[in-house]
């Protein structure tokens, strides 16, 4: 065929197909919405449903169609992303779906009292990485229970009672710090129960297991001795006893009696949690303690009248006793404890669970961050290195948490004035990270507990850096990123797009600051609200909450009543506004910290907010675009 012909032909072929349709972009609403479709289509598709209860589950899937559809709720009506799936008693039968993969963004998954079958897909957490609430019990699932599970990071509830499950209860499910209610009762499980699970649950948590044993179904594991055994064992006790009490006498005699074990006798209080030193298992604390460790060097970044050792934070804090543990920043990075030194003066103290820096990386990371000083970040003293402990020291914020102080009812409550003046703090502390470098400084770990307050009540953030020198604890992902797989970002304070791109940003730590935002003008926590103030029906964050209530002209019923009616309803108004501007679904539509600061201030005029801190000016990336 001559070529001319050839174009020809090929001109006409070209003008005869229709264009493409656009695709949405990366990240837009239209990707989300498509994907929990398919995730609800495949549900609806992949389980046999006798009694007809998803049948209003339609092949409409305009944006907030899928959110009337029964069983399920959206993060918010203008978008199609599932945030609970509760399809509890609807006679459903079948295995777990696979499609649940396209509800990523779910926090509550409920499949309890069907006809379910089939083991639990060890995929599942990977599957719903922010799933809180896992409910599946009442069902016919059986097989071991997958140790995968414990990816479940942000699990707070897992009920799998009234099933088949049988084998052992999987150590790797003590990882799951978050976890308040567990029910594992009426299956085939056996073995020993997990000492971490046996201290934390009831028995309720496991009975209907008869082959389970251990604390706290049963003081033992193993079964009975016979007479001769009991005879054999009860004299091996003796000679063993006699032994120990004379190897005891004769180092008693060489070295005197020890000041370690009497000091912790001294030292061990009972934290908040009811833990007591004892128990507490520091093994790091007691490694510490040897004579050449006491000596280790504090390192301070200014020059200290007297010189403090590691022997000082030991007598400070004794012996990091469970009760001096406070709330200063993520417990997930480390565990802060209240160290008060012999001339009176306070300091908080992190103890890193783990870093991976060695030690001249990690040395050369706090030169960096005990560099950043500012009215409303929390000043990093110092910090000193023991082996592989990492120990931080800062300025002890005496008024605690903001966390802790909203839920302290009385005479601590605190009035409109105050939270707004500790609003513009904290707004001033994150714009400056933001705003005043270059290289912004991003925090990622960004909460209501990561707000402290000094003694007037001055927000002070604090963690800054952090995540640069904590990973994942060991046999949890290595030295990856501490911010994947939700390992930093505690949860209700995490941005949605964290799920598909865990990379921090500004905007991120802008979403979670405007969650502690709706936190002061509500009085609630970022993960659940009190059942008292929205029923008890409601499953959801705060976010989903004010959201709930915005979409049906109620907002002003997110206010805290001892605000309400004091004459400040303007200001909060405007307070709301900024509050919703940081929680936008899409980054590049959420307010820049700069603004954020700059808007409080303007509400907080008069009332002592707007002071002026013009030696540390606000100069770089102000526009509203996020790069990082």
């Amino acid at each position: 065929m001559p070529p001319s012909l050839l174009l020809l032909l090929l001109l006409a072929l070209a003008l005869t197909v229709p264009p493409a349709a656009p695709q949405p972009a990366p990240g837009s609403a239209a990707e989300p919405q498509e994907d929990d479709a398919k995730c609800l289509h495949g549900v609806k598709s992949g389980l046999k449903d006798p009694e007809g209860r998803l049948s209003s589950w339609t092949t409409n899937t305009s944006a907030g169609a899928v959110c009337d559809f029964s069983g399920v709720t959206c993060w918010n009506p203008q978008e199609s992303r599932v945030l609970t799936l509760s399809l509890s008693g609807f006679g459903l039968q079948g295995t777990v779906p696979s499609s649940l993969q396209y509800c990523r963004s779910a926090t509550t998954l409920d499949l309890s009292n069907n006809a379910l079958g089939g083991s639990i897909p060890p995929a599942l957490c990977d599957w719903l990485p922010f799933v809180v609430n896992l409910d599946l019990s009442g069902n016919r699932l059986s097989g071991p229970l997958p140790s995968e599970l414990a990816n479940c990071r942000f699990l707070n509830s897992l009920k799998l009672n009234g099933n088949l499950f049988s084998g052992q209860i999987p150590a790797s499910l003590a990882r799951l710090d978050r976890l308040k209610s567990l029910d594992l009762s009426e299956n085939s499980l056996e073995g020993q129960i997990p000492s971490q699970l046996g201290s934390a649950f009831s028995k309720d948590s496991f009975s209907g297991n008869s082959g389970l044993c251990g604390r706290p179904v049963s003081s033992r594991c193993g079964g009975g001795l016979g007479g001769a055994g009991l005879g054999i064992v009860i004299a091996a006790g003796v000679l063993g006893a006699a032994a120990s009490l004379v190897i005891a006498f004769f180092l008693w005699r060489c070295t005197g009696k020890s000041k370690g074990g009497r000091r912790r006798r001294q030292g061990g209080g009972v934290s908040e949690s009811g833990v007591t030193a004892a128990e507490d298992g520091s093994w790091w604390a007691e490694r510490l303690r040897a004579a050449h460790n006491r000596l280790a060097p504090v390192s301070l970044f200014q020059k200290p009248i007297v010189k403090v050792k590691l022997a000082d934070l030991l007598a400070a804090t004794q012996d990091f006793s469970t009760s001096h543990i406070v709330v200063a920043g993520s417990s997930r990075a480390g565990t802060a404890y209240r160290a008060v030194l012999r001339d009176g003066s306070a300091l908080t103290v992190k103890r890193l669970h783990s870093c991976p820096l060695s030690e001249k990386a990690f040395r050369s990371e706090m030169s960096r961050i005990g560099q950043l000083r500012h009215p409303n970040i929390v000043p990093l003293l110092g910090f000193c290195v023991v082996e592989e402990e990492r120990l931080l020291v800062y300025k002890h914020m005496e008024s605690g948490a903001l966390s802790k102080v909203m839920k302290e009812p009385g005479e601590t409550l605190l009035d409109w004035a105050t939270r707004l003046r500790i609003a513009v703090g904290a707004a001033r502390g994150l714009a400056w990270l933001h705003h005043g470098f270059q290289i912004p400084q991003v925090h990622q770990n960004l909460s209501s507990s990561a707000v402290l307050l000094d003694e007037d009540y001055e927000a002070r953030i604090t963690d800054v850096g952090l995540t640069r020198l904590v990973r994942m604890a060991p046999g949890e992902g290595g030295d990856t990123s501490p911010f994947l797989n939700g390992d930093f970002g505690e949860f209700g304070y995490v941005a949605p797009e964290y799920a598909s791109n865990p990379v921090g940003t500004m905007k991120g730590d802008t979403y979670a600051f405007g969650v502690i935002l709706f936190e002061l003008v509500s009085g609630q926590e970022a993960a659940t609200v009190t059942s008292d103030v929205v029923g008890e029906g409601f499953k959801g964050t705060l976010v989903d909450w004010v959201y709930q209530l915005k979409s049906s002209g109620r907002i002003a019923d997110a206010v805290d009543k001892s605000l309400s009616g004091k004459g400040h309803d303007s200001e909060i108004s405007e307070f709301l506004k900024v509050a919703f501007q940081c929680i936008v679904a899409r980054p590049k539509e959420r307010i820049s910290m700069y603004r954020v600061y700059h808007t409080l201030k303007s509400i907080g005029t008069g009332r002592d907010v707007s002071e002026q801190f013009d030696e540390f000016p606000l100069t770089h990336n102000k526009d509203d675009s996020d790069t990082m």
